[in-house]
């Protein structure tokens, strides 16, 4: 193996912007070598005068995967830190953050060992996140879209009741109607704002369509969306965000990932646990939640051991509670599913290690 230099580049943190990348190059003993901003092109090039094995790290950012798989062939180590973890290395502070203090704390964060970094998304991968992230901003449109038309019509004392469709089988007979006081510009508007809607259904309709494809078509997917409360939209989303699962050390690990786990404040050997801390992937947390509703809401129809156990914890602590721990079960049967070659099976029952048997100890005999 040959041996790097302490004098050449080492290792090197790179802040990525549009138009600009500004990198901090360190050597073997940490001394600053290079400072300096360059274009995306001039990057590129420059990366290939670094040294194999040499580590360019950069936050989890648009783009950083696209560069990632870029700079891959050349030999270099990526890493891609989450951003919430680089701040804390900024040794100016908050107050001055600039391109220059984020590439010299991103570079200093990648010489932390405990640091996780973010693995590498394959173009597979983050296309199937893009249908998914297209759906859910077509549905933020129209759910404003619908209050937004709601609200104009409480304006001329129109009012529905909260369901969709009680409004959308409502609005066409409201245009119709002659004797409201509705302007007739407003009425154009308003049955625009309908055709508006219309479309946001179909491109949300499309959109599923091809996320139960892919759900279908990977095996992995069809694994995980036997779980009780995961569907197709949950399972293409885990396996497109999460592509290797061994990268967490157990089902606990990856749950806790998830944001599904309690959080701590304790202190002086006293244990405090609140609400779970809604880290890692805000989508994805928020699918097997949702799942989790489900499971609970139907878990008296079934006699499985999983839906019994929801039946008397949703008893016990609540509903809430009782969501929150059918997400984080789900999670870790994941996890399980996706390491192992194993199938889900609602009535598997884990086996136990049996007692160890305590030793005879012979009494000895009495003189």
């Amino acid at each position: 193996m040959t041996e790097i230099s302490p004098s050449l580049v080492c290792r090197v943190g790179v802040d990525l912007a549009k138009r600009v990348y500004q990198v901090h190059c360190v050597d073997g003993f940490d001394k600053v070598v290079s400072c300096r901003s360059m274009s995306p092109d001039r990057f590129f090039e420059w990366c290939r005068t670094l040294q194999p094995g040499c580590v360019v790290a950069m936050e989890s950012c648009s783009g950083a995967h696209h560069v990632c798989r870029r700079l891959g062939p050349l030999g270099l180590r990526m890493m891609i830190l989450p951003a919430q973890h680089v701040g804390a290395y900024r040794s100016a502070g908050k107050r001055s953050k600039n391109d220059a203090t984020d590439a010299a704390a991103i570079c200093e964060a990648a010489s932390r060992p405990h640091l996780h970094a973010v693995p590498v998304k394959t173009a597979a991968q983050q296309g199937v996140l893009a249908i998914h992230r297209l759906r859910e901003g077509y549905k933020e449109e129209r759910t404003a879209l619908i209050n937004r038309l709601r609200g104009l019509l409480a304006e001329f004392g129109l009012t529905f009741a909260q369901s969709p469709q009680a409004l959308r089988s409502a609005l066409p007979d409201v245009l119709e109607d002659a004797s409201n006081e509705l302007p007739g510009d407003l009425r154009l508007a308003l049955q625009r704002g309908l055709a508006h809607w219309d479309q946001l259904d179909a491109e949300m309709a499309w959109c599923e369509q091809r996320i139960a494809q892919h759900a279908r078509s990977d095996s992995r997917a069809k694994k995980a969306a036997e779980l009780m409360g995961v569907g197709p939209i949950t399972a293409s989303a885990v396996v497109a965000t999460v592509d290797d699962f061994t990268q967490f050390k157990s089902a606990k690990q990856f749950g806790g990932w998830a944001g599904l786990a309690p959080s701590q404040n304790s202190s002086g050997g006293k244990t405090k646990l609140s609400g779970i801390t809604k880290r890692g992937d805000v989508y994805l947390r928020t699918l097997l939640i949702q799942g989790a509703k489900s499971a609970v809401m139907t878990a008296h129809q079934r006699s499985d051991p999983i839906s019994q156990w929801l039946v008397q914890l949703k008893e016990r602590v609540g509903w809430q509670k009782a969501v929150v721990a059918m997400a984080n079960k789900n999670a870790r049967i994941l996890w399980c599913l996706m390491t192992r070659e194993d199938r889900f099976d609602p009535h598997h029952l884990p086996q136990r290690a049996a007692p160890a048997q305590a030793a005879t100890v012979a009494t000895p005999a009495v003189a």
